[in-house]
């Protein structure tokens, strides 16, 4: 099974404004709520792809209450935990020539939170995935994930991160199957600016050196690199008219797991994630099978 963990999840309201004017009102032409959260959006699009996950993290509220019901008519198994205080975040996303975006922090969790989560967690037995995805609240510090990477250390499990900064670093340690920073965050996390195809094997190869796995870094539309012990592979993304950014990293993370779990050749996943994050840049919300295999063709 594949559980994906969503600490700090969303209501996205996303909506279409052509040309944004500052300081005067505007009109969106379309809108959509949907919920979000880099965990959640790897659950979405592995359920596109055919592959069943259980969605785990904490919401809120009324809002809280929505992300549910938006999993369940999703069709992924909703394992979300209620807190009992505050409400669940709503991001508004601004989409025309330019995308902006306005995250909230959401509710305040709290240590003692986080025993019902461990104890969902205890499930997870050899062979399953993790899906470590997002920042953390800052209520629960930079070590969350590799906490529950400790706590599940005595399984062989395939442990994926999609963090920044000290969140990732600190998972290095309990060597993660897979981290998939982008080119701005693997710049961030060495501090300095990374620009070329050989920068980003470089830096990758020192995530691998503390401890990953595997390194896939996404480059938004030069592609992606992905470095694998001694092995680097380079993946170019089809030329396409990108609509949408929200998502795109999420769903080449699901698309890593749906074809590696499929024919366990790290190569062949990492050229679908990177079909499959490009076609999501390509659309409003998330894509299906049929658009991402016409990309691999």
């Amino acid at each position: 099974m594949i559980y994906t963990v969503t600490l700090n999840p969303s209501l996205d309201y996303i909506m279409q404004v052509d040309n944004l004017k500052r300081n005067s009102v505007n009109r969106c032409t379309s809108e959509s709520l949907i919920a979000g959260g880099k965990g959640l959006n790897v659950s979405i699009m592995l359920k596109n792809l055919g592959v069943q996950s259980t969605a785990l993290g904490f919401v809120a509220g009324f809002t809280g209450r929505q992300i549910k019901e938006e999993v369940r008519k999703i069709g992924c198994i909703d394992e979300f935990i209620m807190l009992s205080e505050g409400n669940s975040r709503i991001n508004v996303k601004l989409k025309g020539s330019e995308e902006t975006e306005i995250n909230a922090q959401g509710p305040y969790i709290s240590e003692q939170s986080l025993k019902p989560l461990f104890e969902k967690l205890v499930v997870l037995k050899s062979g399953d995935v993790l899906v470590l995805a997002g920042n953390a609240p800052s209520s629960l510090g930079s070590n969350i994930y590799a906490s529950i990477m400790s706590a599940l250390s005595d399984r062989d499990i395939l442990t994926i991160v999609d963090a920044s900064g000290e969140q990732l670093i600190n998972t290095l340690k309990h060597k993660p199957f897979l981290v998939k920073p982008n080119i701005y965050e693997l710049s961030d996390i060495f501090n300095t600016t990374i620009e070329t195809k050989d920068d980003v094997v470089f830096y990758a190869k020192k995530l691998c050196e503390m401890g990953a796995e595997n390194v896939i870094v996404s480059m938004d539309k030069r592609g992606a690199v992905m470095v694998s012990g001694e092995s680097e592979y380079y993946c170019k993304a089809k030329c396409i008219i990108a609509v949408n950014s929200t998502g795109a990293g999420d769903s080449m993370v699901a698309g890593f797991i749906a074809k590696y779990l499929e024919c366990s050749d790290k190569q062949k996943a990492f050229s679908f994630a990177v079909a499959t994050g490009t076609a999501a840049a390509s659309c409003m919300g998330f894509p299906t099978k049929k658009d991402i295999i016409a990309l691999c063709e």
